[in-house]
C-alpha cells in the first residue's frame, strides 16, 4: 500500500512527502537526444489533476503507483535519480485564451515546493502558459513535446547533442512555453515554429531578460539558459544553469 501526501497551497507551499520505495538501479548510458524536427506528436494520456480556481493552488506529492505506471516512458531502471527522489507537482497557471488551467510538473523533490513559489509569482504576474503536462503525455518524446508547445520539467535524457545526462533527468531543470522561447544554435531552431520568435521582441509567452519569469525563477536559486552565448535556448530553467 502506498500512502501519498499532498499539501494544498494557496499563495505558498510548505509539504514535506513520504518516499515511496522504488527499485534498485543500474547505472546506464544517456543515449543522445538532438533537439531536431519533431515527430508527429503522440496522442496524450488523459490526465486527472485538481480542479483550479481563480486563485492559485499548487499540490505536491509523493508519486503514486498509477503515475509511475505513467511515467514508463520517461523514466526507466539506470535513470540517474530514483522515483523516489521525484515529486508530482500542480500548479495555476493562466492560457493564452485567458482560462485559468491546473497544470502539472514531475520535478526533483528538493526543488518541488521551491517551483510551486516560482509558478504562483507567474500566476500572479498574470503570465500565460500553454500546455503543461507530463512529457510521457508526447511518449517522452523531446521535439514532440516542444512541438506541442508543452511545458515540461523531468525527463531521463541526455543533453541536447549529447551523451551526458541532461539536467532534466535528475528533475532539475524546466523547459517553459517552447515555441515562443526557443533553442537556438546558429541558424538552428527548435521547436521550428519557434522561429518567428527566434528574434526577441514582447509578445504573450515570451521570456525576456529581466522579466517577471526570469527573476520568479532566480529567486528560487535558477538560471536561465537565455542568458547562455551559444546555444541559447530562452525555454531553459535549471538549478545548475546547464
Amino acid at each position: 500500500m502506498v500512502v501519498v501526501v499532498a499539501a494544498v497551497l494557496v499563495g505558498a507551499c510548505s509539504a514535506e512527502a513520504v518516499p515511496v520505495a522504488t527499485p534498485s538501479t543500474v547505472t546506464v548510458a544517456p543515449v543522445p537526444s538532438p533537439k531536431s524536427a519533431p515527430p508527429s506528436p503522440v496522442a496524450p494520456t488523459p490526465t486527472s489533476t485538481p480542479t483550479p480556481t481563480s486563485a492559485f493552488v499548487g499540490t505536491v506529492a509523493v508519486l503514486t503507483p498509477d503515475l509511475v505506471e505513467r511515467m514508463a516512458a520517461s523514466w526507466r531502471p539506470g535513470c540517474p535519480v530514483p522515483l523516489e527522489d521525484l515529486r508530482y507537482v500542480t500548479v495555476t497557471h493562466h492560457g493564452f485564451e485567458g482560462q485559468v488551467v491546473q497544470g502539472e510538473l514531475v520535478v526533483h523533490a528538493d526543488v518541488a515546493d521551491g517551483i510551486v513559489g516560482v509558478f504562483r509569482a507567474l500566476f500572479d504576474a498574470g503570465y500565460p502558459i500553454r500546455s503543461m503536462r507530463l512529457v510521457d503525455d508526447f511518449g517522452a518524446d523531446d521535439d514532440a513535446s516542444m512541438a506541442a508547445d508543452n511545458t515540461s520539467a523531468f525527463n531521463c535524457r541526455a543533453i541536447t547533442g549529447g551523451t551526458e545526462w541532461s539536467e532534466h533527468a535528475y528533475g532539475r531543470a524546466i523547459d517553459v512555453n517552447p515555441v515562443e522561447n526557443p533553442y537556438v544554435r546558429g541558424r538552428h531552431v527548435a521547436p521550428p515554429a519557434g522561429r518567428e520568435f527566434a528574434e526577441r521582441t514582447a509578445r504573450p509567452g515570451v521570456i525576456l531578460e529581466g522579466d517577471a519569469v526570469v527573476q520568479a525563477f532566480a529567486a528560487a536559486g535558477w538560471h536561465w539558459g537565455g542568458d547562455w552565448a551559444s546555444p541559447v535556448d530562452y525555454q531553459h530553467f535549471s538549478v545548475s544553469g546547464r
